[in-house]
C-alpha cells in the first residue's frame, strides 16, 4: 500500500513547477530610475551646442562627452549625473552651467520561454509582465500564465524570483515564462 502512494507522491513532486522553489519577487520600492549600460540620454547644456546632444551609456557604464571626456553614469540617478556634469563643467571653464537630462531610450528587457517571440525588447515605463508578454507575441499554448520568473540585477548581483502577471518589469530584467504542467 505504501509503495503506490510513494510513487504517486514522487510523480506529483516531479511535475511541480520550478517556480515553486523560487522566492516571491519583493514589492516594488519607489526609487528614482538608476542608469545602466544601454540607456540613451538627451543631455542639454544651455548655450553650449557642442555639448548638447544624445549620448548612450556604454557597456562599461560611462558617457563620453566632448570637453568632459568619460563621465561615469552607471548606478547614478538623473539628478546625481546632473550634479556630476555641473561640477565637471564648472571645473572646465563653463560659468554657471545649466544642464538638463532625460532618458530617451531605456535599456532593453529580455523575455524567454513559452512566448511566441522570445528576445530583447525596448522597455516602456510602468511595464508589467503581461505587457512584456504582449510585446513578445503572447503566451504559447503550453505556457503557464499565472506566474513567471524574473531575474533582476541589484547591487551587481543577479536575483531570480517568482512574479505574478501584474508585477512591474524594470529595464535589464530577464523574464522566463515556464511551461505549464497539464
Amino acid at each position: 500500500m505504501r509503495a503506490p502512494l510513494l510513487t504517486v507522491l514522487l510523480a506529483l513532486n516531479a511535475c511541480s513547477s520550478p517556480l515553486r522553489r523560487l522566492p516571491e519577487l519583493p514589492p516594488p520600492v519607489e526609487t528614482a530610475y538608476v542608469l545602466g549600460p544601454g540607456d540613451v540620454l538627451q543631455i542639454g547644456v544651455y548655450d553650449q551646442p557642442d555639448l548638447t546632444g544624445t549620448y548612450r551609456v556604454s557597456d562599461t557604464g560611462v558617457v563620453a562627452m566632448p570637453l568632459l571626456g568619460v563621465v561615469p553614469a552607471q548606478g547614478l540617478t538623473l539628478p546625481q549625473l546632473q550634479r556630476e556634469l555641473l561640477q565637471r563643467l564648472e571645473a572646465k571653464v563653463v560659468r554657471s552651467p545649466d544642464v538638463t537630462l532625460q532618458v530617451t531610450e531605456y535599456r532593453p528587457f529580455f523575455i524567454l520561454g513559452e512566448v511566441k517571440n522570445p528576445g530583447s525588447y525596448a522597455y516602456v515605463p510602468d511595464m508589467t509582465v503581461l505587457t512584456a508578454v504582449a510585446l513578445a507575441g503572447g503566451f504559447t499554448f503550453r505556457a503557464s500564465q499565472t506566474e513567471v520568473s524574473i531575474t533582476r540585477r541589484t547591487a551587481g548581483l543577479a536575483h531570480e524570483a517568482r512574479a505574478p502577471r501584474a508585477a512591474h518589469v524594470l529595464p535589464g530584467d530577464t523574464i522566463y515564462v515556464f511551461e505549464r504542467h497539464f
